[in-house]
């Protein structure tokens, strides 16, 4: 099946910044995640095909690569070296069909990037945070130095390909070639191994690592670690790299959105009705909120500047908060006959939310 285009799958123009693709992939992925649609394959595909193009879009080399090249036919723009032609592409496939062509030049190994996902509180989401992560993750063998080989002696040419990596078979016409079946393309073998670690040039360990988190991050946010990755196989190249993915609990009082936070605080009846100066939680600690007299459930309130700083700079969001008012509940005998009392004393004036709905409805039912 052919791959949709990955601006399309989002929603988003092709000069879309990083801001416009993170809030497009966090609404495909509220809409399809798994959790809340068991058993549906449609929402999986479309859950999956959103976090593979917001993954390739949010990086910026990514991002490049497949502006140039797109899927290839079906093939992933990762697989393709930054920088390669469509000339280097079919130089490739000639010189391997017929022997000719210029040789390929072997890539620099590099090791294996490396992901962990890491859940923080909703307040260390807003003001960052340190947090200290324990990765498995291999390191370079200290006897062989990432070699494989043990210490006094070292690696040697392949004699099956005599270090090429490669094994050419010619029939007539035609010339191919093949990964060498004992070294593995490495165009190298190992006759003693080191003991530490058995030839394989690493070890593996549970690294202690330090990840600064800043303010303003959010669930989904992926915080690069350069070098915190794999090692390159025999120490040949640079390593990996770590990704951070940040995953922020739900908080009992604040929701969150973008920059912004939203409450909800309940009001008496006559908090309602008689105005009053209440505390309202803030992610900075109570406020003062005055609410007027004949508050309305439903109404918001703004307090400027206490929501979420933003990741990328700019001063914070603000805080909206909205009440609501509970109506009284096990009322005793004396509550009763006041509110009763009330009641009867009550005329339109005093409710003319209630006077105008049904003054709709007698204008309707023509009365």
């Amino acid at each position: 099946m052919e791959k949709r285009d990955y601006y399309e799958v989002l929603g988003v123009s092709r000069d879309a910044d990083e801001q416009a693709l993170k809030t497009a992939y966090r609404r495909l992925a509220h809409q399809y995640h798994p959790d809340k649609n068991q058993g549906s394959k449609e929402a999986e595909e479309k859950f999956k095909e959103a976090s593979e193009a917001y993954q390739v879009l949010s990086d910026p080399e990514k991002r490049t690569r497949y502006d140039h090249f797109g899927h290839l036919n079906g093939q992933s723009s990762d697989d393709i070296p930054f920088g390669t032609g469509i000339n280097d592409i079919f130089g490739d496939i000639f010189g391997e069909m017929f022997g000719g062509g210029r040789p390929r030049a072997r890539a620099t190994p590099r090791g294996a990037d490396l992901r962990y996902h890491v859940e923080i509180g909703f307040e260390e989401a807003a003001f960052g945070t340190v947090a200290r992560i324990t990765v498995p993750r291999a390191r370079t063998c200290g006897t062989c130095k990432g070699n494989g080989a043990k210490p006094g002696t070292g690696p040697r040419a392949c004699p099956t390909c005599g270090g090429s990596g490669e094994i050419r078979l010619t029939q007539g016409f035609f010339s191919i070639a093949r990964t060498c079946h004992q070294c593995g393309g490495s165009g190298r073998v190992i006759l003693d191994r080191c003991p530490g670690c058995g030839g394989a040039g690493a070890v593996r360990e549970k690294a202690e690592v330090e990840v600064k988190i800043p303010p303003g991050v959010d669930t989904g946010t992926r915080l690069k670690l350069s070098g915190e990755g794999e090692p390159a196989a025999g120490g040949a190249g640079p390593s990996g790299d770590l990704y951070v993915v940040i995953q922020v609990r739900e908080h009992a009082l604040f929701k969150r959105e973008e920059t912004e936070v939203l409450c909800e605080i309940p009001l008496t009846f006559t908090q309602a009705a008689l105005g009053a100066a209440i505390d309202v939680p803030t992610l900075d600690g109570p406020t003062k909120l005055k609410i007027p007299a004949g508050t309305q459930t439903g109404k918001v309130f703004r307090l400027k500047g206490k929501g979420i700083p933003s990741l990328q700079g700019g001063g914070r969001g603000d805080q909206h908060v909205r009440v609501f008012v509970e109506t009284p509940t096990h009322l005793d005998r004396e509550q009763r006959d006041l509110l009763e009392r009330f009641a009867l004393l009550s005329g339109s004036e005093t409710n003319p939310q209630a006077r105008s709905f049904w003054q709709k409805v007698s204008d309707l039912l023509g009365k």
